[in-house]
């Protein structure tokens, strides 16, 4: 018996159990007991800012959690809307592309908050998520997110129009997002001349 615990410490220790097993929760509880929304709704995932969150001084969340609640909500968001069985039904694959976060205002520790995760926009090779981090308390805005999800081995625009119920309209790019893929751009072409 006391090999048993040692082995799942030395587990718990080499493996983050708490993001495994808060994925299975979060996918879970969507997928039996939230109403699954279209491909343009919000989803929306709550959390509280705990003591395995929070940064050197104890008063507020860790920059670096911020990201890793994403993933959660991106998840969530992945879920509710069926986009992802869609991508895997046609043995596609999505990853993380890059991704921009702007910290407004810190998340207070025991505070609690949402994350709201709304598709902005998508080209031929990704989609583009906005993600805003919002405290309970005063309904302010604490970190907005952009991501870009890299699609692998699918067509997104066709992709799309299927998840848009046959309709072939795209939304107009967001000027923030444009200005940031102008940058993505700018960057890997100063990467290529590098080699």
């Amino acid at each position: 018996m006391l090999e048993f615990f040692t082995l799942l410490l030395i587990l718990y220790i080499i493996w983050d159990v708490n993001y495994f097993v808060r994925c299975i929760f979060t996918l879970g509880y969507a997928h039996f007991f939230q109403k699954k929304i279209k491909i343009n709704e919000k989803s929306t995932i709550y959390s509280l800012c705990t003591t395995q969150d929070v940064d050197i001084f104890i008063r507020h969340m860790n920059n670096a959690r911020y990201l890793r609640e994403l993933d959660f909500a991106r998840f969530h968001f992945y879920g509710l809307t069926g986009i992802y069985q869609k991508i895997k039904s046609r043995r596609g694959g999505a990853v993380q592309g890059a991704s921009s976060v702007r910290y407004r205002r810190t998340i207070p520790i025991f505070n609690p908050y949402k994350i709201e995760t709304q598709l902005i926009w998508w080209d031929d090779k990704a989609i583009y998520l906005e993600q805003k981090f919002i405290t309970l308390s005063d309904g302010f805005v604490r970190a907005i997110a952009l991501s870009k999800q890299c699609i692998t081995n699918c067509d997104v625009l066709e992709l799309m129009k299927e998840m848009n119920d046959g309709e072939d309209k795209r939304p107009d790019v967001p000027e923030d997002l444009k200005l940031w893929l102008d940058a993505i751009e700018v960057s890997s072409q100063k990467l290529r001349k590098d080699k």
